[in-house]
């Protein structure tokens, strides 16, 4: 629904392309035992070794180059676990969001050879392979259906057949990749005897059709299969299929399979056991199941549930000999970890305190420690922390307070080396090697004091706020002034909103303050840009603060974001009442209709892009997680959507969409359009043929956007003090 749900995303495809471990979700491809990392550098794959970064050739050009043909162009790699076969991306193409479609080859290290998997298989059409746990197989999905390979006679067996582009094995519909970051739908055993996947029926949802109008002199539809609020969702389950026969036994998950969702599953480590999440329709039920792959038997070990909803789990991370595992949940008002028995029975808070967990960076069992991010005093803001895994321990900071701002990490699986990244919004991006044992620098030339000292500092910063509106709700905020901001004039403003669970915008980061739909420089020419995080963005303020949204999209957030917008025009004399624009994408579209809409005696000017203006067009997955189900009433969809109040508009409205977006549908557009002729209201329109959610594709086409954008904001919110 928004670009940076696509960041959200992006994040979650780690994960779910290689089912890797929470150790390597930080960016950094670590070796095993977490000496060194793995790097694509100049067409070769080496490993760099820790502390002094000696770099070794694993993989060379000319291993990557196949016969009478260019090297490969890696897209990404794996290794077995003995270091002597990588599996290599490569010709990839996207199927929605990401470029999870491609050719695989396998580079065997020991004996010189690379080999092309599924030869058999149409161009760029293999998805997610991985290697068996002995390195001795490779499976993966093409055109719908699991296949395994063995690498000793180079057959293919298929595990499923029935696969179409509606019954979907091994990976997962629109939606499910959308929504709930899945992408990479199976898992080998530990003993690489079976497999388990998603099997995903999507032949009962209905096709949305889009038109292309673009790409042949006849126009033709582009179905995408799309389940909108309110209409049921895909039939999912979980199956076992033997490698040897090629069996599947599906696992008895209590629960209509229509009406339940499965966003996690995966192998309780050196078992055959697999452990898998449910969520109800409405999401605010919550069930982990164990499945015994051998018997079939399954048994729910823990249920939660929520006056709102509840997001699916990040993964399982296993202690004491996997007998217990890290969860997070919300259920005490804050996001903390707990450890829990295999059997559900036990369970200890582990991090206890008015404070969110934001991400697991390691678990350092022996050390009886977990570290983690989090940010208890300043929401836009993060830092490391740590605390006791047995839940003894009071909460310590380990990053440097010196440093203000966001702070990253990509923790070596042993814990003796990790790579700190760090930025806010005055100090662009800079990342030092780190002794994580000592917290020192590997070195000083390449530490975060050295590289920031050669930094020239901005002339003329962001500020950050905040901001207590007539309702008592206080709101952080950043604002960039205009260059040469004299106190005594008055200038425009212009406010970037998001405003939905999905995207939190006034974090202290490089690039807080800038505009990049902007042709040139807002500060320059004399524009105030300002944005702020309602109730409801995905802050680490607590779980009242995150779901007090539930079924009030487009009310609780737009008033928010209106009452913090008045209340920063009474308290400053150099903003212009009278110059006041707002502008969003996707989610950000449609709290910018809104606040145009429903508050048009505080904003003059509006920018949406690819809003959702009217809720019940949207995808059920997102839009009931929420709002909740439509059933019995759609009241809250219809009160949340800014098509039921177009007929308000007094302002400069600019409204953009790309006809081609099978996210948030040209439909909305349209929908909108008609609203507003019926009731008189003018307004300009720029439409995008046969472009996507993000409106990137074709020639010139974010210049255009840009240059529109910013016509549109200089004649209706003219620049500069007066």
């Amino acid at each position: 629904m928004t670009p940076t749900k696509l960041l959200i995303a992006i994040a979650l495809f780690a994960f779910f392309i290689g089912n890797s471990s929470y150790a390597q979700r930080g960016g950094i491809n670590w070796t095993k035992d977490g000496n060194a990392y793995y790097q694509n550098s100049g067409g070769e794959i080496i490993t760099v070794t820790l502390p002094k970064n000696e770099r070794k050739t694993i993989i060379s050009r000319s291993l990557l180059t196949p016969p009478n043909a260019a090297p490969l162009s890696v897209r990404s790699f794996k290794l077995t676990d003995d270091g002597t076969k990588a599996l290599i991306y490569t010709n990839t193409k996207k199927v929605w969001r990401q470029d999870s479609r491609g050719d695989y080859w396998v580079a065997d290290i020991t004996k010189n050879t690379l080999t092309k998997i599924g030869k058999n298989k149409p161009a760029s059409s293999l998805m997610f392979a991985k290697f068996s746990p002995d390195g001795s197989k490779v499976a993966y999905v093409s055109e719908h259906n699991i296949y395994v390979e063995d690498l000793n006679t180079n057959t293919i067996k298929s595990l499923t057949t029935n696969g179409t582009s509606r019954m979907i094995n091994g990976t997962f519909d629109w939606v499910y990749e959308e929504e709930f970051g899945c992408l990479d739908g199976f898992r080998w055993s530990p003993d690489g005897k079976s497999i388990a996947y998603w099997q995903i029926d999507a032949t009962k949802i209905k096709n949305f059709l889009m038109i292309n109008t673009t790409d042949s002199i006849y126009s033709f539809n582009v179905p995408v299969e799309y389940p909108k609020v309110g209409q049921d969702p895909s039939s999912c389950k979980i199956g076992i299929v033997n490698i040897e026969t090629a069996q599947t036994n599906w696992l008895a998950v209590p629960g209509d399979n229509v009406q339940h969702y499965i966003p996690r599953m995966e192998w309780i480590p050196n078992t055959n056991e697999v452990i898998l999440q449910q969520l109800n329709r409405e999401q605010n039920e919550s069930k982990v199941f164990v499945a015994n792959s051998t018997t079939g038997s399954i048994s729910e070990i823990y249920k939660e549930t929520d006056k709102a909803w509840i997001d699916p789990t990040d993964g399982w991370i296993w202690l004491n000999g996997n007998k217990e595992f890290i969860w997070e949940s919300e259920k005490d008002g804050w996001r903390h970890l707990y450890r829990i028995s295999k059997d559900g029975k036990k369970q200890t808070l582990i991090t206890n305190g008015s404070y969110d967990i934001m991400s697991v960076n390691l678990i350092d069992e022996k050390s009886n420690l977990v570290y983690f991010t989090a940010s208890p005093t300043n929401a836009t803001q993060k830092y490391l922390y740590k605390t006791k895994l047995d839940g003894k321990g009071k909460l310590e900071m380990v990053t440097s307070s010196v440093f203000p701002g966001t702070h990253t990490y990509s923790i070596s699986p042993n814990g003796l080396f990790a790579s700190h990244s760090y930025n806010s919004a005055s100090v662009s991006p800079i990342t030092e090697w780190m002794n994580f044992a000592t917290m020192n620098p590997l070195t000083m030339e390449g530490s975060i004091t050295n590289q920031l000292a050669k930094q020239q500092p901005p002339k003329n910063k962001v500020e950050f706020f905040k901001v207590k509106t007539e309702d008592g709700i206080e709101m952080d905020g950043w604002m960039k002034k205009p260059d040469n901001f004299d106190p005594t004039k008055k200038y425009p403003v212009v406010f970037f909103v998001y405003g939905e669970p999905a995207s939190q915008t006034a974090a202290d980061v490089f690039g807080a303050g800038r505009n990049s739909l902007y042709a040139g420089d807002m500060a320059k020419d004399g524009y105030i840009y300002i944005s702020m995080d309602n109730r409801g963005a995905p802050v680490p303020k607590g779980a009242a603060w995150r779901k007090s949204i539930y079924k009030n999209i487009g009310i609780i957030n737009i008033r928010d974001q209106a009452m913090a917008t008045k209340k920063l025009l009474a308290t400053y004399s150099f903003m212009d009442r009278d110059r006041v624009a707002v502008h969003g994408w996707s989610g950000g579209g449609s709290s910018t209709l809104n606040l145009l809409f429903q508050y048009p005696e505080i904003y003059q000017t509006g920018i949406a892009v690819a809003a959702v203006a009217n809720q019940l067009t949207y995808d059920n997955i997102y839009q009931e997680r929420y709002m909740g189900t439509p059933f019995p009433s759609t009241d809250a969809y219809v009160k949340g959507s800014p098509i039921t109040y177009a007929k308000n508009l007094v302002g400069n409205l600019l409204y953009i969409h790309g006809t081609g977006d099978d996210n948030v549908h040209y439909q909305n557009a349209e929908m909108l359009i008609n609203e507003l002729v019926k009731n008189k209201k003018v307004f300009q329109l720029m439409s995008y043929p046969n472009r996507t959610h993000g409106i990137s594709e074709g020639a010139g086409t974010r210049e255009h956007l840009s240059l529109t954008y910013t016509k549109f904001l200089k004649e209706n919110c003219p620049p500069g003090g007066r």
